[in-house]
Protein backbone atom coordinates (compact mmCIF):
# COMPACT_ATOMS: atom_id res chain seq x y z
CA UNK A 1 0.00 0.00 0.00
CA UNK A 2 0.95 3.62 -0.13
CA UNK A 3 1.96 4.43 3.02
CA UNK A 4 1.19 8.24 4.57
CA UNK A 5 3.09 9.36 7.48
CA UNK A 6 0.93 12.21 9.62
CA UNK A 7 1.74 14.70 12.06
CA UNK A 8 -1.43 16.38 13.52
CA UNK A 9 -1.28 20.26 14.46
CA UNK A 10 -1.50 21.29 18.30
CA UNK A 11 1.30 24.39 18.54
CA UNK A 12 3.72 22.09 19.76
CA UNK A 13 2.12 22.10 22.73
CA UNK A 14 -0.94 19.48 22.30
CA UNK A 15 -0.94 16.42 19.59
CA UNK A 16 -4.56 17.20 17.98
CA UNK A 17 -5.57 13.64 15.86
CA UNK A 18 -8.73 14.11 16.84
CA UNK A 19 -9.13 16.70 14.03
CA UNK A 20 -5.67 16.51 11.98
CA UNK A 21 -4.86 12.91 12.58
CA UNK A 22 -7.72 9.95 13.12
CA UNK A 23 -9.80 12.19 10.52
CA UNK A 24 -6.99 11.60 8.22
CA UNK A 25 -5.77 8.27 8.44
CA UNK A 26 -9.36 7.17 8.33
CA UNK A 27 -9.81 8.98 4.78
CA UNK A 28 -6.79 7.86 3.07
CA UNK A 29 -7.78 4.17 4.56
CA UNK A 30 -10.80 4.48 2.43
CA UNK A 31 -8.68 5.15 -0.58
CA UNK A 32 -6.34 2.25 0.22
CA UNK A 33 -3.86 4.01 1.80
CA UNK A 34 -1.84 3.00 4.47
CA UNK A 35 -1.24 5.97 7.63
CA UNK A 36 0.77 6.67 10.07
CA UNK A 37 -0.31 8.94 13.53
CA UNK A 38 3.22 10.48 15.02
CA UNK A 39 2.72 11.79 18.36
CA UNK A 40 6.01 13.76 18.54
CA UNK A 41 7.43 15.31 21.44
CA UNK A 42 5.06 18.43 22.86
CA UNK A 43 4.87 21.13 25.92
CA UNK A 44 8.31 21.17 27.92
CA UNK A 45 9.85 18.58 25.56
CA UNK A 46 9.19 20.36 22.51
CA UNK A 47 12.32 22.17 22.21
CA UNK A 48 14.62 21.52 19.05
CA UNK A 49 15.22 18.93 17.99
CA UNK A 50 13.01 16.59 19.98
CA UNK A 51 9.95 16.68 17.46
CA UNK A 52 12.33 16.49 14.54
CA UNK A 53 13.94 13.64 15.95
CA UNK A 54 10.59 11.56 16.86
CA UNK A 55 9.75 12.25 12.86
CA UNK A 56 12.94 10.62 12.12
CA UNK A 57 12.57 7.93 14.06
CA UNK A 58 8.99 7.33 13.18
CA UNK A 59 10.29 7.32 9.57
CA UNK A 60 13.09 4.87 10.37
CA UNK A 61 10.87 2.61 11.79
CA UNK A 62 8.09 2.64 8.54
CA UNK A 63 10.92 1.80 6.70
CA UNK A 64 12.23 -1.01 8.61
CA UNK A 65 9.03 -2.20 8.97
CA UNK A 66 7.67 -1.79 5.11
CA UNK A 67 8.23 -5.29 3.86
CA UNK A 68 6.09 -6.84 6.94
CA UNK A 69 3.43 -4.24 6.61
CA UNK A 70 3.51 -4.59 2.86
CA UNK A 71 3.93 -0.71 2.14
CA UNK A 72 5.27 1.04 -0.44
CA UNK A 73 7.75 3.32 1.20
CA UNK A 74 9.69 4.28 -1.57
CA UNK A 75 6.55 6.80 -2.66
CA UNK A 76 6.15 6.94 0.94
CA UNK A 77 4.61 10.99 2.02
CA UNK A 78 4.45 12.96 5.09
CA UNK A 79 1.61 15.09 5.86
CA UNK A 80 1.31 17.93 8.79
CA UNK A 81 -0.77 20.58 10.16
CA UNK A 82 -0.45 23.48 11.86
CA UNK A 83 3.03 23.00 14.05
CA UNK A 84 2.65 19.40 13.06
CA UNK A 85 2.90 21.10 9.16
CA UNK A 86 6.10 23.28 10.19
CA UNK A 87 7.73 19.65 11.73
CA UNK A 88 6.86 17.94 8.69
CA UNK A 89 8.20 21.03 6.72
CA UNK A 90 11.07 20.81 8.55
CA UNK A 91 11.70 17.33 7.48
CA UNK A 92 12.17 18.67 3.72
CA UNK A 93 15.19 20.92 4.50
CA UNK A 94 18.77 19.81 4.35
CA UNK A 95 19.80 21.80 7.67
CA UNK A 96 16.49 20.07 9.85
CA UNK A 97 15.39 17.22 7.74
CA UNK A 98 15.69 14.02 5.94
CA UNK A 99 18.90 13.81 4.98
CA UNK A 100 20.39 15.03 8.36
CA UNK A 101 19.12 11.77 9.46
CA UNK A 102 19.98 9.69 6.89
CA UNK A 103 16.80 8.90 5.45
CA UNK A 104 15.17 8.62 2.13
CA UNK A 105 13.23 11.63 0.81
CA UNK A 106 9.36 11.76 0.84
CA UNK A 107 8.03 11.27 -2.84
CA UNK A 108 5.93 14.33 -1.49
CA UNK A 109 5.00 16.66 1.81
CA UNK A 110 1.69 17.83 2.84
CA UNK A 111 1.68 20.76 4.35
CA UNK A 112 -2.16 21.97 5.74
CA UNK A 113 -2.17 25.52 6.65
CA UNK A 114 1.20 24.98 8.19
CA UNK A 115 3.57 27.04 10.15
CA UNK A 116 6.97 28.43 8.26
CA UNK A 117 8.28 31.14 9.77
CA UNK A 118 9.77 31.32 13.04
CA UNK A 119 9.69 35.33 12.62
CA UNK A 120 7.56 36.49 15.33
CA UNK A 121 5.94 39.27 13.09
CA UNK A 122 5.16 35.89 10.53
CA UNK A 123 4.67 33.02 13.29
CA UNK A 124 2.09 31.48 15.41
CA UNK A 125 4.05 32.67 18.59
CA UNK A 126 3.16 29.58 20.67
CA UNK A 127 4.60 27.37 18.07
CA UNK A 128 7.82 29.54 18.03
CA UNK A 129 8.46 29.58 21.54
CA UNK A 130 7.58 26.21 22.35
CA UNK A 131 10.24 24.79 20.02
CA UNK A 132 13.12 27.67 20.22
CA UNK A 133 12.09 29.69 23.02
CA UNK A 134 11.08 33.21 24.31
CA UNK A 135 14.32 34.52 23.67
CA UNK A 136 15.52 33.15 20.43
CA UNK A 137 18.27 34.43 18.65
CA UNK A 138 17.83 36.22 14.89
CA UNK A 139 20.31 33.06 13.88
CA UNK A 140 17.83 30.67 16.00
CA UNK A 141 14.73 32.31 14.15
CA UNK A 142 16.59 31.55 10.92
CA UNK A 143 17.86 28.26 11.15
CA UNK A 144 14.39 27.20 12.53
CA UNK A 145 12.15 28.83 9.78
CA UNK A 146 11.79 26.01 6.48
CA UNK A 147 11.45 28.20 3.37
CA UNK A 148 14.86 29.74 4.10
CA UNK A 149 16.19 26.32 3.65
CA UNK A 150 14.50 24.74 0.44
CA UNK A 151 16.62 23.59 -2.09
CA UNK A 152 16.10 21.85 -5.25
CA UNK A 153 16.47 18.19 -3.47
CA UNK A 154 13.26 19.58 -1.31
CA UNK A 155 10.31 16.68 -1.43
CA UNK A 156 7.46 17.61 -4.19
CA UNK A 157 4.99 19.76 -1.98
CA UNK A 158 1.27 20.13 -1.65
CA UNK A 159 0.44 22.97 0.71
CA UNK A 160 -3.15 24.94 1.50
CA UNK A 161 -4.05 27.22 3.49
CA UNK A 162 -7.21 29.47 4.68
CA UNK A 163 -7.33 32.81 3.52
CA UNK A 164 -9.12 33.91 6.88
CA UNK A 165 -6.63 31.78 8.81
CA UNK A 166 -6.92 33.85 12.32
CA UNK A 167 -4.06 31.65 14.01
CA UNK A 168 -1.46 31.09 11.43
CA UNK A 169 -0.75 33.92 9.14
CA UNK A 170 -1.25 33.11 5.38
CA UNK A 171 1.72 34.54 4.85
CA UNK A 172 3.58 31.08 6.28
CA UNK A 173 2.34 29.35 3.09
CA UNK A 174 3.12 32.49 0.83
CA UNK A 175 6.60 32.26 2.20
CA UNK A 176 7.00 28.71 1.30
CA UNK A 177 5.17 28.72 -2.24
CA UNK A 178 7.55 31.02 -3.15
CA UNK A 179 10.55 29.77 -1.48
CA UNK A 180 9.58 26.04 -3.60
CA UNK A 181 9.19 27.92 -6.77
CA UNK A 182 12.35 29.59 -6.04
CA UNK A 183 14.07 26.12 -5.87
CA UNK A 184 12.05 24.39 -8.97
CA UNK A 185 10.89 22.22 -6.73
CA UNK A 186 7.67 20.67 -8.19
CA UNK A 187 4.60 22.20 -6.00
CA UNK A 188 0.82 23.23 -6.29
CA UNK A 189 -0.42 25.83 -3.65
CA UNK A 190 -4.53 26.54 -2.66
CA UNK A 191 -5.52 29.71 -0.72
CA UNK A 192 -9.47 28.89 0.11
CA UNK A 193 -11.64 32.19 0.82
CA UNK A 194 -13.25 32.29 3.63
CA UNK A 195 -11.84 29.75 5.71
CA UNK A 196 -10.11 29.75 9.17
CA UNK A 197 -7.45 27.58 11.15
CA UNK A 198 -8.05 24.02 12.28
CA UNK A 199 -10.81 22.70 10.07
CA UNK A 200 -9.50 19.15 9.60
CA UNK A 201 -11.18 17.92 6.51
CA UNK A 202 -13.30 20.77 5.92
CA UNK A 203 -16.26 19.48 5.58
CA UNK A 204 -19.06 21.91 3.87
CA UNK A 205 -16.48 24.31 3.60
CA UNK A 206 -14.69 26.17 0.67
CA UNK A 207 -11.58 24.04 1.17
CA UNK A 208 -13.48 20.63 1.02
CA UNK A 209 -11.95 18.53 -1.39
CA UNK A 210 -8.20 19.48 -0.78
CA UNK A 211 -7.12 15.81 0.94
CA UNK A 212 -8.31 14.45 -2.66
CA UNK A 213 -6.49 17.49 -4.11
CA UNK A 214 -2.90 16.39 -2.08
CA UNK A 215 -3.65 12.57 -2.97
CA UNK A 216 -3.76 13.00 -6.63
CA UNK A 217 -0.87 15.14 -6.56
CA UNK A 218 0.95 12.05 -4.52
CA UNK A 219 -0.12 10.08 -6.89
CA UNK A 220 0.97 12.35 -10.23
CA UNK A 221 4.13 12.42 -8.39
CA UNK A 222 5.32 8.68 -7.61
CA UNK A 223 7.24 6.68 -9.51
Amino acid sequence: HPIAIICPGGGYGCVCSFIEGIPFAKYLNTKGISAVIVYYSIKEQATYPNPQDDLARAVGEVRDRAEELKLDFANYSVWGSSAGGHLVASFGTDNMGYQKYGLPKPRTAVLIYPVISMDPEVTHLGSKEALIGVNATREQIDFASAHLHVTADYPDTYIWCGDSDSLVPPKNTELMAEALKAAGVPYQCDVFPGVDHGVGLATGIAAEGWIDKAIAFWKSRCK
